[in-house]
């Protein structure tokens, strides 16, 4: 996947509570093999039924057309595990999501992706949300890894908490195989040494003939 290090540009305010993967990206609404995520994302807000714009959507305003962060609210990307929900937030630009608390399967789906997960507290939350209300798309913010802040307009530097281990998989760009592969001489000293010392749990298949 893609190494998230810094994204700078427009930060779009969605602060309802408990918007769910399948407001999300409503997979069931395209019968394509391979969908067009970006219209997918937010659809049945956004379009009407007979294919027209809503023309008040926030997504469809001209300046949040192409955002890089979004600002939610609490509880967000709850619901089911619809890694699509993720894909549809990429395939607009977006790569951080900034919001009071995040669904555990979203966020996790996040990290698999490259896209920054950030949760702040009521505090932060609500400093930040004056700011991006009052930039109302037109000045960019920044998500940096590096230095674990936001930035932009109206005020300081905002920090934010994250692991280490979330923070080397995204700067590295590993998803779970990739991290898994970090350790792939321990991985392979021990499947020797295991063949050595343990031959007859390995299949047939793995057993060297002379």
């Amino acid at each position: 996947m893609e190494p998230f290090t810094r994204i700078t540009g427009p930060a779009v305010p969605m602060r309802e509570d408990d918007l769910n993967t399948d407001q999300i990206a409503p997979i069931q609404m395209s019968r394509e093999l391979k969908p067009d995520y970006a219209d997918l994302l937010f659809k049945r807000r956004r379009i009407h039924p007979d294919g027209s714009l809503v023309e008040d959507h926030i997504l469809n305003q001209e300046r949040y057309r192409r955002p890089a962060i979004l600002l939610g609210g609490r509880n967000f990307g709850c619901g089911s595990s619809r890694e699509a929900a993720v894909w549809c937030m990429m395939a607009v630009g977006i790569r951080c999501i900034v919001a009071r608390s995040i669904a555990d399967i979203f966020r996790e789906n996040c990290l698999q992706n490259g896209v920054l997960p950030v949760e702040l507290d009521d505090a932060k939350a609500d400093a930040l949300e004056v700011r991006v209300l009052a930039a109302d798309g037109l000045q960019p913010f920044n998500a940096d890894l590096t230095t674990q802040t936001i930035s932009g307009p109206g005020g300081p530097d905002i920090a934010f908490e994250i692991s280490a281990s979330d923070k080397m998989r995204l700067l590295e760009g590993l998803d779970d195989i990739g991290v898994t592969l970090k350790h792939r001489a321990e991985i392979e000293a021990w499947e020797a040494r295991t063949a050595k010392q343990l031959p007859w749990r390995q299949s047939s298949r793995d057993r060297r003939i002379g």
